[in-house]
């Protein structure tokens, strides 16, 4: 069990982390401006069931795995690419128009919520991060490691998911109000695409 004091320590500075500028808290503002709130908080919920994925992996020893191996970081990332590029052209060809006469039907809540894990998995940086920071909370003199890191991850999914669903609310409301002009809509749907394009970009040239 990690002592109470180290647990505020790392919310605090997991607060912090989801709070900075980063390719996690831009998905969530553009999807939830773009597709409303409701989509933004099953994105978020989507980002934080990746960061389960993440927390086992390093719990595990897989993230040292992946850490060790080029190849499997390359492979991941490029496929985050191509992931957030077909985000980008469908953004870019998404048809607008009036809020109540639009051609688009809403996101599903199973593909919004998919996104996010998506987004998330196949972003080996997390990975990585997790692997670098989880570990320097965790006490082996306070029973076994493993369980410690499941625990700390569990905190810095509750402070993602507080900030994330922060900032969902109020993209959400933002864009609903740019959604009821079809000139503004047609904006923010090239808006979202150009961030997607960048943000594989910045994926797919990253480096360990």
């Amino acid at each position: 069990m990690i002592d109470t004091t180290v647990a505020l320590a790392f919310f605090g500075a997991a607060v912090l982390l989801a709070l900075s500028p980063g390719p996690d808290n831009l998905f969530v503002l553009m999807q939830s401006a773009t597709h409303g709130r409701r989509t933004g908080l099953l994105v978020t919920l989507g980002l934080c069931t990746g960061l389960l994925g993440h927390t086992a992996a390093v719990a595990l020893g897989l993230a040292a795995v992946l850490a060790a191996s080029p190849w499997a970081f390359w492979a991941l990332k490029l496929l985050g690419a191509a992931y957030l590029l077909y985000l980008a052209w469908g953004a870019w060809r998404a048809p607008t128009g009036p809020i109540d006469t639009a051609r688009v039907p809403p996101l599903r809540p199973l593909a919004a919520y998919g996104r996010g894990i998506v987004m998330n998995l196949t972003n080996p940086k997390v990975a990585l991060f997790f692997l670098a920071f989880l570990p320097q909370f965790a006490d082996p003199a306070r029973g076994a490691v493993g369980w410690q890191i499941l625990q700390l991850g569990a905190l810095f999914m509750v402070a993602t998911l507080l900030t994330f669903g922060s900032f969902a609310v109020f993209a959400g409301w933002i864009g609903g109000a740019l959604r009821r002009s079809a000139r503004a809509q047609r904006a923010l749907n090239r808006a979202a695409a150009v961030v997607f394009a960048a943000l594989a970009a910045r994926l797919a040239f990253a480096s360990r």
